[in-house]
């Protein structure tokens, strides 16, 4: 099973769409780090100028932590896109390429085969993550430095301690993890419905944004059907920088995204094993 895995990393190492999500990620993070480097203080005045009259802001506001927080507002929503650019063909690219019924006539069944590929895939999304949080934060909190967190709200202000805010970053890089493994089982199983390698990425990919949009939407219609959409619950890493925190939404969210990943997943591994693959 071990070497089946090593195959299937081997395939997405070898696939140069597969370092387009890291080189986005990279190009995005640095030029925002270097945009507050340079007028992040002006940012700042800007953003709190009307809290001015009423706080008496001090101290390393636009530190890291402010700085890892806002690229994963930015960052976040955009990266299912890129995962789903990688493992959406998991399966279908190579139905289409015709590798899918050579890899079948070695010893292995098709639960095994999935089951690579959908590992492989996980840690193609852990690595992103991963590459995500090392330059975010990492590198956010070595060019400016470390302090309380500020978080400003359409109706709130949350001020967390420094020493408050580090377990909560790399949960939410965890719940972040958990909710790209949703899209990735997504396109996964959608993968297993197609021949064609275009198809499941381009569908996982507009499935993605009609939801968000729908999601981002203030409209009564849509307000009854965003609990159902994953991409509402993709979201919920948000809620960790509230205090206190809201344990029982945060939960709930935390289910909704196993269920889907579990249902996607049993959908994928139903389809497969019953596919004739002809090519």
């Amino acid at each position: 099973m071990f070497n089946l895995i090593g195959i299937e990393l081997f395939k997405i190492i070898t696939k140069p769409r597969s370092y387009l999500g890291f080189l986005a990620i990279t190009l995005i993070i640095l030029l925002i780090q270097f945009a507050f480097y340079i007028d992040g203080k002006q940012y700042l005045d800007f953003v709190f100028q009307s809290l001015q009259n009423s706080f008496q802001i001090e101290g390393n506001v636009m530190n890291g932590s402010l700085i890892c927080f806002i690229i994963l507002q930015m960052l976040i929503v955009q990266m299912p896109l890129l995962i789903a650019l990688v493992t959406g063909d998991l399966v279908s690219g190579e139905a289409a390429s015709g590798t899918i019924r050579m890899l079948l006539s070695k010893p292995y069944s098709r639960s095994q085969i999935l089951w690579a590929k959908y590992i492989a895939g996980s840690i193609y999304t852990f690595a992103l993550i991963a590459w995500l949080g090392i330059l975010a934060l990492g590198l956010g909190l070595l060019i400016f430095g470390n302090g309380d967190l500020v978080v400003l709200k359409s109706d709130e202000l949350v001020i967390l301690r420094a020493d408050d805010v580090l377990w909560r970053f790399l949960t939410a890089f965890f719940v972040a993890f958990l909710s790209l493994s949703m899209v990735t089982t997504f396109s996964l199983m959608l993968s297993c419905f197609t021949d064609n390698s275009i198809t499941p990425i381009v569908a996982s990919m507009s499935v993605i944004i009609i939801f968000t949009i729908i999601g981002t939407l203030d409209v009564p219609l849509f307000d009854k059907i965003k609990p159902a959409l994953f991409t509402t619950h993709m979201i919920i890493w948000r809620n960790l920088f509230d205090n206190p925190l809201p344990m029982e939404q945060i939960i709930q969210s935390l289910s909704v995204i196993v269920l889907h990943i579990a249902v996607f997943l049993s959908i994928a591994f139903w389809h497969f094993n019953r596919k004739d693959i002809q090519n």
